[in-house]
Order: C-alpha cells, then sequence, then structure tokens
C-alpha cells in the first residue's frame, strides 16, 4: 500500500440540486441583480442565467457572516470551494456595487 500523498483525497464534489421557491420581490430584486451583473461584467448578448448566479452569491453571503465562519471552524469544518476565484468572474456583493458606482459617475447630464 503507498504511504498517504502529499495531496490530501479528494472532497466529495457532487453537485447537489436544491429547489426552491421565492417571493416576487426577491424574484425581481434577483432579476434586478443580474441585470447589474450583466452591465458589470457581460458585453454584448452575453448572458448569466439568475440560477447560474444563486449558488454563487450565497457562497459569498455565507463566507460573509463572521458568525457563521466561527461556528464552521469550531466544527473544524472547512468550506470545499475553490477559493481562487476571479473577482470579475465571480464578484462579492462589494465588488460589484464598487464598480456599478464607478461606472455611474460619469453618467451625469450630458449635453
Amino acid at each position: 500500500m503507498i504511504e498517504q500523498l502529499k495531496l490530501a483525497k479528494l472532497p466529495d464534489r457532487t453537485p447537489v440540486k436544491i429547489t426552491i421557491t421565492v417571493s416576487p420581490d426577491l424574484n425581481r430584486m434577483l432579476l434586478a441583480y443580474q441585470a447589474a451583473y450583466k452591465a458589470a461584467y457581460l458585453k454584448g448578448d452575453e448572458e448569466e442565467a439568475v440560477a447560474a448566479l444563486i449558488p454563487f452569491m450565497i457562497q459569498s453571503f455565507l463566507e460573509s457572516d463572521r458568525n457563521f465562519v466561527k461556528v464552521m471552524r469550531g466544527n473544524g469544518q472547512r468550506s470545499n470551494v475553490n477559493r481562487t476565484r476571479r473577482a470579475e468572474e465571480i464578484p462579492s456583493g462589494r465588488t460589484l456595487r464598487r464598480q456599478m458606482t464607478s461606472s455611474n459617475a460619469g453618467d451625469g447630464p450630458q449635453s
């Protein structure tokens, strides 16, 4: 038998499908976020479906909750999510707000 390698055994990466129902207000917010995401990151006819954005939104929310992170660390649990993602692919809410603000800065009245 081979001794343990430097690279540990890979974690389970089987996707889990979760179905949810959202309120009309939340649906409007998700569609508005999708539009803001498109304006900030995509060109021309490129689209990202709301369903594609939601997992990263949830991940960002959970990773930004300091108390939740402390609880997870206390339980010895770590996220198996690849943390080397690029900001332009999966922005945090702060990144998106900053980019939207800077792109709107020059949107004043034009003559």
